[in-house]
Protein backbone atom coordinates (compact mmCIF):
# COMPACT_ATOMS: atom_id res chain seq x y z
CA UNK A 1 0.00 0.00 0.00
CA UNK A 2 1.07 3.62 -0.53
CA UNK A 3 -0.27 7.15 -0.15
CA UNK A 4 -2.04 6.98 -3.51
CA UNK A 5 -4.04 3.95 -2.30
CA UNK A 6 -5.67 5.84 0.60
CA UNK A 7 -9.16 6.81 -0.46
CA UNK A 8 -11.37 9.83 0.20
CA UNK A 9 -8.65 11.88 1.97
CA UNK A 10 -7.04 13.58 -1.04
CA UNK A 11 -7.13 17.07 0.51
CA UNK A 12 -5.19 16.11 3.66
CA UNK A 13 -2.74 13.96 1.68
CA UNK A 14 -2.30 16.73 -0.90
CA UNK A 15 -1.26 19.18 1.84
CA UNK A 16 1.22 16.67 3.27
CA UNK A 17 2.79 15.99 -0.11
CA UNK A 18 2.93 19.68 -1.01
CA UNK A 19 4.84 20.44 2.20
CA UNK A 20 7.17 17.51 1.52
CA UNK A 21 7.92 18.64 -2.04
CA UNK A 22 8.52 22.25 -0.99
CA UNK A 23 10.60 21.15 2.00
CA UNK A 24 8.24 23.15 4.20
CA UNK A 25 6.63 20.24 5.99
CA UNK A 26 5.73 20.71 9.65
CA UNK A 27 7.74 19.11 12.44
CA UNK A 28 4.51 18.24 14.25
CA UNK A 29 1.02 17.46 12.93
CA UNK A 30 -2.42 16.79 14.34
CA UNK A 31 -4.53 14.50 12.15
CA UNK A 32 -8.06 15.33 13.29
CA UNK A 33 -11.19 13.41 12.36
CA UNK A 34 -13.59 10.73 13.50
CA UNK A 35 -12.31 7.25 14.25
CA UNK A 36 -11.69 4.99 11.30
CA UNK A 37 -11.42 7.51 8.44
CA UNK A 38 -7.79 6.75 7.54
CA UNK A 39 -5.75 8.89 9.94
CA UNK A 40 -3.39 6.09 11.01
CA UNK A 41 -3.01 4.69 7.50
CA UNK A 42 -2.09 8.15 6.25
CA UNK A 43 0.39 8.64 9.11
CA UNK A 44 1.90 5.24 8.36
CA UNK A 45 2.29 5.85 4.63
CA UNK A 46 3.49 9.42 5.11
CA UNK A 47 6.04 8.12 7.62
CA UNK A 48 7.17 5.57 5.05
CA UNK A 49 7.66 8.39 2.53
CA UNK A 50 9.61 10.54 5.01
CA UNK A 51 11.95 7.66 5.83
CA UNK A 52 12.25 6.22 2.29
CA UNK A 53 15.78 6.19 0.86
CA UNK A 54 14.60 6.45 -2.74
CA UNK A 55 11.33 8.45 -2.79
CA UNK A 56 9.42 8.53 -6.06
CA UNK A 57 8.84 12.17 -7.03
CA UNK A 58 6.97 13.00 -10.22
CA UNK A 59 5.28 16.26 -11.17
CA UNK A 60 3.31 17.28 -8.05
CA UNK A 61 3.25 13.86 -6.42
CA UNK A 62 5.56 11.91 -4.11
CA UNK A 63 5.45 8.45 -2.60
CA UNK A 64 7.72 5.84 -1.06
CA UNK A 65 9.50 3.48 -3.43
CA UNK A 66 8.41 0.28 -1.70
CA UNK A 67 11.74 -1.40 -2.50
CA UNK A 68 14.51 0.20 -0.45
CA UNK A 69 15.78 -1.14 2.86
CA UNK A 70 13.63 1.35 4.77
CA UNK A 71 10.41 0.46 2.90
CA UNK A 72 11.02 -3.27 3.29
CA UNK A 73 11.57 -2.76 7.00
CA UNK A 74 8.28 -0.86 7.13
CA UNK A 75 6.43 -3.68 5.42
CA UNK A 76 7.93 -6.15 7.89
CA UNK A 77 6.66 -4.00 10.79
CA UNK A 78 10.15 -3.60 12.20
CA UNK A 79 11.36 -0.14 11.19
CA UNK A 80 13.42 1.18 14.14
CA UNK A 81 12.77 4.83 13.25
CA UNK A 82 8.97 4.61 13.07
CA UNK A 83 7.54 4.60 16.60
CA UNK A 84 3.83 4.03 17.13
CA UNK A 85 2.72 5.13 20.62
CA UNK A 86 -0.53 3.93 22.17
CA UNK A 87 -1.72 3.63 25.76
CA UNK A 88 -1.45 -0.18 25.89
CA UNK A 89 2.34 0.30 25.87
CA UNK A 90 2.00 1.04 29.60
CA UNK A 91 2.77 -2.62 30.25
CA UNK A 92 6.22 -2.13 28.72
CA UNK A 93 7.18 0.95 30.73
CA UNK A 94 9.60 0.69 33.63
CA UNK A 95 6.90 0.47 36.30
CA UNK A 96 4.02 -0.74 34.13
CA UNK A 97 4.29 -4.53 34.15
CA UNK A 98 0.94 -6.05 35.03
CA UNK A 99 -0.89 -2.70 34.98
CA UNK A 100 -3.99 -2.48 32.79
CA UNK A 101 -4.17 0.45 30.37
CA UNK A 102 -6.38 3.21 31.83
CA UNK A 103 -8.89 5.36 29.95
CA UNK A 104 -6.37 8.20 29.59
CA UNK A 105 -2.97 8.03 27.92
CA UNK A 106 -0.48 7.32 30.75
CA UNK A 107 2.20 9.98 31.11
CA UNK A 108 4.78 7.20 31.62
CA UNK A 109 4.14 6.02 28.04
CA UNK A 110 4.73 9.54 26.66
CA UNK A 111 7.87 10.03 28.73
CA UNK A 112 9.49 6.69 27.96
CA UNK A 113 8.46 6.12 24.33
CA UNK A 114 8.51 9.68 23.00
CA UNK A 115 10.24 12.27 25.17
CA UNK A 116 13.13 9.98 26.15
CA UNK A 117 13.49 8.61 22.61
CA UNK A 118 13.25 11.77 20.56
CA UNK A 119 16.89 12.76 21.07
CA UNK A 120 18.22 9.37 19.91
CA UNK A 121 19.62 9.57 16.39
CA UNK A 122 17.92 7.58 13.60
CA UNK A 123 19.18 4.03 13.15
CA UNK A 124 18.19 3.16 9.59
CA UNK A 125 16.87 6.27 7.84
CA UNK A 126 17.75 9.94 7.89
CA UNK A 127 14.78 10.80 10.12
CA UNK A 128 12.44 9.49 12.81
CA UNK A 129 8.63 9.51 12.92
CA UNK A 130 6.53 9.28 16.09
CA UNK A 131 2.78 8.59 15.77
CA UNK A 132 0.60 8.98 18.88
CA UNK A 133 -2.79 7.26 18.68
CA UNK A 134 -5.80 8.55 20.67
CA UNK A 135 -4.17 11.91 21.36
CA UNK A 136 -7.51 13.12 22.72
CA UNK A 137 -6.76 10.91 25.74
CA UNK A 138 -3.62 12.85 26.65
CA UNK A 139 -4.36 14.56 29.95
CA UNK A 140 -3.11 18.07 30.77
CA UNK A 141 0.06 16.73 32.44
CA UNK A 142 0.97 14.60 29.42
CA UNK A 143 0.33 17.47 27.01
CA UNK A 144 2.39 19.89 29.09
CA UNK A 145 5.23 17.37 29.18
CA UNK A 146 5.09 17.24 25.38
CA UNK A 147 5.19 20.99 24.75
CA UNK A 148 8.96 21.44 24.58
CA UNK A 149 9.34 18.46 22.24
CA UNK A 150 6.53 19.77 20.00
CA UNK A 151 8.05 23.25 19.92
CA UNK A 152 11.70 22.34 19.36
CA UNK A 153 12.07 18.75 18.19
CA UNK A 154 15.34 17.62 16.60
CA UNK A 155 15.44 18.45 12.89
CA UNK A 156 15.21 14.78 11.96
CA UNK A 157 11.96 14.18 13.90
CA UNK A 158 8.34 14.35 12.80
CA UNK A 159 5.59 13.90 15.39
CA UNK A 160 2.00 13.08 14.39
CA UNK A 161 -0.88 13.16 16.90
CA UNK A 162 -4.01 11.25 15.83
CA UNK A 163 -7.07 12.86 17.41
CA UNK A 164 -10.83 12.21 17.24
CA UNK A 165 -11.84 15.13 19.51
CA UNK A 166 -9.79 18.22 18.78
CA UNK A 167 -11.41 20.16 21.63
CA UNK A 168 -9.71 17.81 24.10
CA UNK A 169 -6.26 19.14 23.17
CA UNK A 170 -4.90 22.24 24.92
CA UNK A 171 -4.54 25.43 22.86
CA UNK A 172 -0.80 25.30 23.56
CA UNK A 173 -0.63 21.81 22.03
CA UNK A 174 -2.62 22.79 18.93
CA UNK A 175 -0.61 25.96 18.40
CA UNK A 176 2.60 23.93 18.04
CA UNK A 177 1.21 21.61 15.36
CA UNK A 178 -0.20 21.83 11.86
CA UNK A 179 -3.79 20.59 12.03
CA UNK A 180 -5.03 18.50 9.10
CA UNK A 181 -8.70 17.53 9.08
CA UNK A 182 -9.88 14.16 7.79
CA UNK A 183 -13.46 14.01 6.54
CA UNK A 184 -15.95 11.10 6.51
CA UNK A 185 -15.66 8.46 3.80
CA UNK A 186 -18.48 8.28 1.26
CA UNK A 187 -21.21 5.83 2.28
CA UNK A 188 -21.39 4.21 -1.17
CA UNK A 189 -17.65 3.54 -1.11
CA UNK A 190 -17.97 1.87 2.30
CA UNK A 191 -20.93 -0.19 1.06
CA UNK A 192 -18.91 -1.46 -1.93
CA UNK A 193 -15.98 -2.42 0.33
CA UNK A 194 -18.26 -4.35 2.69
CA UNK A 195 -19.84 -6.20 -0.21
CA UNK A 196 -16.38 -7.09 -1.50
CA UNK A 197 -15.56 -8.41 1.98
CA UNK A 198 -18.48 -10.85 1.74
CA UNK A 199 -21.42 -9.20 3.52
CA UNK A 200 -24.94 -9.59 2.18
CA UNK A 201 -26.58 -6.46 0.76
CA UNK A 202 -28.82 -5.63 3.72
CA UNK A 203 -26.00 -6.10 6.24
CA UNK A 204 -23.60 -4.03 4.13
CA UNK A 205 -26.18 -1.25 3.80
CA UNK A 206 -26.82 -1.19 7.55
CA UNK A 207 -23.16 -1.13 8.61
CA UNK A 208 -22.17 1.43 5.96
CA UNK A 209 -24.91 3.80 7.16
CA UNK A 210 -24.40 3.13 10.87
CA UNK A 211 -20.68 3.94 10.52
CA UNK A 212 -21.42 7.57 9.55
CA UNK A 213 -18.39 7.81 7.27
CA UNK A 214 -15.98 5.70 9.35
CA UNK A 215 -14.78 2.95 7.03
CA UNK A 216 -12.53 1.58 9.77
CA UNK A 217 -15.48 1.18 12.13
CA UNK A 218 -17.64 -0.34 9.39
CA UNK A 219 -14.93 -2.87 8.53
CA UNK A 220 -14.53 -3.83 12.19
CA UNK A 221 -18.25 -4.49 12.48
CA UNK A 222 -18.22 -6.39 9.19
CA UNK A 223 -15.31 -8.53 10.38
CA UNK A 224 -17.20 -9.36 13.57
CA UNK A 225 -20.29 -10.26 11.55
CA UNK A 226 -18.33 -12.47 9.16
CA UNK A 227 -16.70 -14.25 12.11
CA UNK A 228 -20.00 -15.19 13.71
CA UNK A 229 -20.52 -12.45 16.31
CA UNK A 230 -24.13 -12.01 15.18
CA UNK A 231 -24.04 -8.23 15.40
CA UNK A 232 -26.73 -7.78 12.74
CA UNK A 233 -29.10 -10.13 14.56
CA UNK A 234 -28.34 -8.27 17.80
CA UNK A 235 -29.36 -4.96 16.22
CA UNK A 236 -32.62 -6.60 15.10
CA UNK A 237 -33.23 -7.66 18.70
CA UNK A 238 -32.48 -4.15 19.99
CA UNK A 239 -34.95 -2.51 17.59
CA UNK A 240 -37.68 -5.10 18.15
CA UNK A 241 -37.33 -4.52 21.90
CA UNK A 242 -37.56 -0.74 21.57
CA UNK A 243 -40.64 -0.96 19.33
CA UNK A 244 -42.65 -2.73 22.04
CA UNK A 245 -40.92 -1.29 25.07
CA UNK A 246 -42.91 -0.01 28.06
CA UNK A 247 -41.68 2.05 30.98
CA UNK A 248 -41.99 -0.83 33.45
CA UNK A 249 -39.71 -2.95 31.23
CA UNK A 250 -36.76 -0.62 31.73
CA UNK A 251 -34.68 -2.74 34.10
CA UNK A 252 -35.32 -5.97 32.21
CA UNK A 253 -34.42 -4.36 28.91
CA UNK A 254 -31.30 -2.79 30.43
CA UNK A 255 -30.15 -6.29 31.47
CA UNK A 256 -30.81 -7.52 27.94
CA UNK A 257 -28.74 -4.73 26.41
CA UNK A 258 -25.90 -5.40 28.87
CA UNK A 259 -25.98 -9.07 27.85
CA UNK A 260 -25.82 -8.16 24.17
CA UNK A 261 -22.93 -5.79 24.88
CA UNK A 262 -20.99 -8.46 26.78
CA UNK A 263 -21.52 -11.02 24.03
CA UNK A 264 -20.28 -8.53 21.46
CA UNK A 265 -17.32 -7.59 23.67
CA UNK A 266 -16.25 -11.22 24.00
CA UNK A 267 -16.33 -11.71 20.23
CA UNK A 268 -14.47 -8.42 19.71
CA UNK A 269 -11.73 -9.39 22.18
CA UNK A 270 -11.04 -12.56 20.21
CA UNK A 271 -10.74 -10.57 17.00
CA UNK A 272 -8.58 -7.77 18.49
CA UNK A 273 -6.18 -9.09 21.09
CA UNK A 274 -3.95 -5.99 21.05
CA UNK A 275 -6.58 -3.60 22.43
CA UNK A 276 -7.26 -3.61 26.18
CA UNK A 277 -10.30 -5.50 27.43
CA UNK A 278 -11.76 -2.36 29.03
CA UNK A 279 -11.55 -0.45 25.74
CA UNK A 280 -13.16 -3.34 23.86
CA UNK A 281 -16.03 -3.40 26.37
CA UNK A 282 -16.55 0.33 25.94
CA UNK A 283 -16.62 -0.12 22.15
CA UNK A 284 -19.19 -2.90 22.47
CA UNK A 285 -21.42 -0.86 24.78
CA UNK A 286 -20.98 2.14 22.51
CA UNK A 287 -22.07 0.07 19.51
CA UNK A 288 -25.35 -0.85 21.25
CA UNK A 289 -25.95 2.82 22.06
CA UNK A 290 -25.15 3.83 18.47
CA UNK A 291 -27.76 1.34 17.27
CA UNK A 292 -30.28 3.07 19.54
CA UNK A 293 -29.19 6.43 18.09
CA UNK A 294 -29.76 5.04 14.60
CA UNK A 295 -33.31 4.09 15.58
CA UNK A 296 -34.27 7.62 16.64
CA UNK A 297 -32.42 9.08 13.67
CA UNK A 298 -34.63 6.88 11.47
CA UNK A 299 -37.72 8.06 13.37
CA UNK A 300 -36.87 11.63 12.36
CA UNK A 301 -36.28 10.62 8.73
CA UNK A 302 -39.50 8.60 8.62
CA UNK A 303 -41.50 11.52 10.01
CA UNK A 304 -39.98 13.79 7.34
CA UNK A 305 -40.78 11.30 4.54
CA UNK A 306 -37.13 10.37 3.95
CA UNK A 307 -37.66 6.60 4.03
CA UNK A 308 -35.10 5.96 1.28
CA UNK A 309 -32.21 6.78 3.62
CA UNK A 310 -33.22 4.83 6.71
CA UNK A 311 -30.26 3.21 8.48
CA UNK A 312 -32.51 0.34 9.55
CA UNK A 313 -34.35 0.00 6.24
CA UNK A 314 -34.91 -3.72 6.89
CA UNK A 315 -37.04 -2.87 9.95
CA UNK A 316 -39.14 -0.05 8.55
CA UNK A 317 -42.25 -1.42 10.29
CA UNK A 318 -40.71 -1.03 13.75
CA UNK A 319 -39.50 2.47 12.84
CA UNK A 320 -43.05 3.37 11.78
CA UNK A 321 -44.38 2.20 15.16
CA UNK A 322 -41.87 4.37 17.02
CA UNK A 323 -42.62 7.33 14.73
CA UNK A 324 -46.22 7.22 15.98
CA UNK A 325 -44.99 7.71 19.56
CA UNK A 326 -42.26 10.31 19.02
CA UNK A 327 -42.23 13.58 17.16
CA UNK A 328 -38.97 14.55 15.41
CA UNK A 329 -38.19 16.91 18.30
CA UNK A 330 -38.76 14.16 20.88
CA UNK A 331 -36.62 11.73 18.87
CA UNK A 332 -33.86 14.34 18.78
CA UNK A 333 -34.04 14.59 22.58
CA UNK A 334 -33.51 10.81 22.82
CA UNK A 335 -30.50 11.04 20.53
CA UNK A 336 -29.06 13.71 22.82
CA UNK A 337 -29.59 11.37 25.80
CA UNK A 338 -27.72 8.62 23.96
CA UNK A 339 -24.74 10.85 23.21
CA UNK A 340 -24.65 11.82 26.88
CA UNK A 341 -24.55 8.10 27.72
CA UNK A 342 -21.64 7.63 25.29
CA UNK A 343 -19.73 10.31 27.20
CA UNK A 344 -20.47 8.57 30.51
CA UNK A 345 -19.39 5.25 28.99
CA UNK A 346 -15.99 6.75 28.11
CA UNK A 347 -15.70 7.81 31.76
CA UNK A 348 -16.03 4.18 32.91
CA UNK A 349 -19.52 4.47 34.42
CA UNK A 350 -21.02 1.06 35.30
CA UNK A 351 -22.63 -0.23 32.11
CA UNK A 352 -25.72 -1.71 33.80
CA UNK A 353 -26.49 1.52 35.62
CA UNK A 354 -25.85 3.48 32.43
CA UNK A 355 -28.37 1.47 30.39
CA UNK A 356 -30.93 1.55 33.20
CA UNK A 357 -30.70 5.34 33.44
CA UNK A 358 -30.80 5.76 29.67
CA UNK A 359 -33.90 3.62 29.22
CA UNK A 360 -35.74 5.22 32.13
CA UNK A 361 -34.98 8.67 30.72
CA UNK A 362 -35.94 7.69 27.18
CA UNK A 363 -39.25 6.17 28.23
CA UNK A 364 -40.55 9.59 29.20
CA UNK A 365 -43.32 8.40 31.47
CA UNK A 366 -44.56 5.53 29.36
CA UNK A 367 -44.33 7.37 26.03
CA UNK A 368 -42.93 4.24 24.40
CA UNK A 369 -46.05 2.12 24.85
CA UNK A 370 -47.48 0.72 21.64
Amino acid sequence: MSLKDIFCQSKAIGLLVKGYLNEHGAHAYIFAGTEGVGKFKTAYEFGKLLLCKNPQVKDNSADSCGRCESCLSFEAGSHPDFIHIYKELLEFTEDGKGRAAPVEMPIDVIREFLIAQVSNRPMLSSGKVFVVSEAEKLNASSQNALLKVLEEPPSYCTIILLCTRLEKLLPTTKSRCQVLRFGPVDENFIFDKLREAGLEKKEAQFFSRLAQGSIGQACEWANLELNGAGLFSKKIEVINSLAKYKYEDSLELANRFVRLSKELGEAWSKADEKTSKSDINRRAGGTVIRIIISVFSDVIKFSLCDEANLINADQKGQIAVLAQSFSPAEAAERIEMCFESLRWLESNVNEKLLFEQLLLNMAGYDRMQV
